[in-house]
C-alpha cells in the first residue's frame, strides 16, 4: 500500500510538466468551436446560480429564516453552489470517466495511469480558482469585509483537490472495468446535489440518522466548510464531531483509493 501510494505520488511529480499542458489542453478543449470560448466555462455557473436564487429566495422566499441581521442569502447560497461544481465535475463523467476518455494515454502514449485523474483534478481546480474570486467579488459586493477566517479557503481547496483526485482515481479505476459503476454514477450526479446540504441548511434538520449520514458525507462537509468561513464567520474545525468524521471519510478514501489501484490498476490498459 505505501509503496502504491508512494508510486503515485512519484509519477505526478515526474510528469508534472505534462499534466499541466493536458489540464489547459482540456480547458481549451471545451471552449474550441465557440465565439464566447473561455466564458463558457463561467457563464453556465453564473447561469445556474441564478436560477436557484430566483427559485429560493425570489419564489420561496428562503432569505427569511436566514434571521435578522444575517449576511443576504444569495452570499449564503453562492458559497454552497460554487464549490459544487467542481465536485459536481469529479462525480460526473470528467472524474469518473477519465480513463476511458484518455485511453490513448494508456494504451499507446504509455502516460503514466494515476497522473490522468490528476491532471483532470487540475483542470477543474484551474475553473474552481476563477470562480472562488468571482465567489469573492459577490462576498465584497454584499458589503462584506477581508478578515482572518477567508484563511480558510485556500486550506479547504487544497483538501478538496486531493480528496477529490483520490476518489476520482478510485472510481475511474473501477468504472473502466464496469460499465454498470459508470450508469450508477451518473444516475447519483442529482442525488448528490439534492441530498448533500448544498441548497439548504443541514443544521435546521431534526432527524438523528440523517444527520449522521450527512456527518460522512464530504460534499456536506466542504460545502459546510465554505460557509463557515465566507457567512457564519467560524472555523471549520471548530465543530470536533463533524471536523473528526471528516478526518475520518478523509482517510479512508485515500487509503481504499489506493487499495483499488493496487488492485484493480494493471487491468486499465487490459480492459480499454
Amino acid at each position: 500500500m505505501i509503496e502504491t501510494f508512494v508510486s503515485i505520488i512519484k509519477d505526478n511529480w515526474q510528469s508534472r510538466q505534462q499534466i499541466m499542458s493536458l489540464a489547459i489542453f482540456e480547458l481549451m478543449k471545451r471552449s474550441r468551436g465557440s465565439v464566447l470560448s473561455w466564458a463558457w466555462l463561467f457563464i453556465r455557473p453564473a447561469i445556474y446560480l441564478f436560477c436557484f436564487w430566483f427559485a429560493f429566495e425570489i419564489g420561496m422566499r428562503a432569505a427569511r429564516d436566514m434571521g435578522e441581521g444575517m449576511p443576504p442569502y444569495f452570499l449564503w447560497l453562492s458559497s454552497g453552489i460554487i464549490p459544487w461544481f467542481f465536485m459536481q465535475e469529479m462525480l460526473g463523467s470528467n472524474g469518473v470517466n477519465v480513463f476511458k476518455r484518455y485511453s490513448y494515454l494508456v494504451n499507446k502514449v504509455k502516460f503514466p495511469v494515476p497522473s490522468i485523474p490528476f491532471f483532470m483534478t487540475v483542470s477543474a481546480m484551474l475553473i474552481q480558482l476563477v470562480l472562488q474570486v468571482a465567489l469573492l467579488v459577490i462576498y465584497l459586493v454584499n458589503g462584506m469585509h477581508f478578515d482572518i477566517y477567508l484563511i480558510q479557503i485556500p486550506i479547504i481547496l487544497i483538501l478538496m483537490f486531493i480528496f477529490w483526485y483520490f476518489v476520482s482515481l478510485m472510481f475511474s479505476t473501477i468504472s473502466a472495468i464496469s460499465n454498470d459503476f459508470s450508469n450508477f454514477m451518473a444516475a447519483m450526479s442529482t442525488p448528490f446535489f439534492w441530498l448533500s446540504g448544498v441548497i439548504f441548511d443541514v443544521t435546521r434538520i431534526d432527524v438523528p440518522v440523517v444527520n449522521e449520514l450527512l456527518l460522512i458525507n464530504p460534499i456536506t462537509f466542504f460545502v459546510s466548510a465554505f460557509r463557515d468561513a465566507l457567512y457564519y464567520k467560524t472555523w471549520f474545525w471548530d465543530d470536533s464531531l463533524k471536523f473528526t468524521c471528516f478526518a475520518v471519510v478523509f482517510v479512508l478514501t485515500i487509503v481504499v483509493s489506493i487499495f483499488v489501484f493496487k488492485r484493480l490498476g494493471k487491468e486499465v490498459p487490459d480492459v480499454l
